[in-house]
């Protein structure tokens, strides 16, 4: 039992995102696997430049943003997210990164990401969309 409350320590805890209040009148806070795939969305969501005082955070996904959806766009978006997963997230391993079209959203493009939590060995995938104003 407590090997597995360090392995919760370890995931850290940070503010809740978007920021919040809880019912006490304080900042929310996310634990463990949501603070984790809070970060994720964070850092996704993030243009690289955006922030002034780390201006190389972010995902250079957002630089497809008028690329055709397509299997070479596709392929690049893949090594965009997990450069970025790779640098921003130590903890989390990435097993995997698809990307497809969404079947009824214009523009949209579902980046997939299955990955493990290193401390627990949690396996877990989150669905992302971006959205692209390129051709199909």
């Amino acid at each position: 039992m407590r090997e597995n409350r360090l392995d919760r320590e370890f995931l850290g805890q940070g503010l809740a995102f978007p920021l919040q209040v809880n019912p006490r009148g304080e900042i929310a806070l996310a634990r463990g696997e949501r603070d984790i795939e809070q970060s994720i969305r964070i850092i996704l969501g993030t243009v690289p430049g955006e922030r002034v005082m780390r201006p190389e955070f972010g995902c250079r996904a957002h630089e497809l943003l008028f690329e055709p959806r397509n299997a070479a766009t596709a392929g690049m978006m893949v090594e965009y997210v997990e450069q970025a997963l790779r640098r921003w997230e130590p903890r989390i391993q990435v097993q995997k990164v698809r990307v497809t079209n969404a079947p009824r959203q214009d523009g949209a493009m579902l980046v997939e990401i299955s990955y493990q939590i290193k401390p627990t060995h949690d396996e877990r995938s989150i669905v992302y969309p971006f959205f692209l104003v390129g051709e199909e």
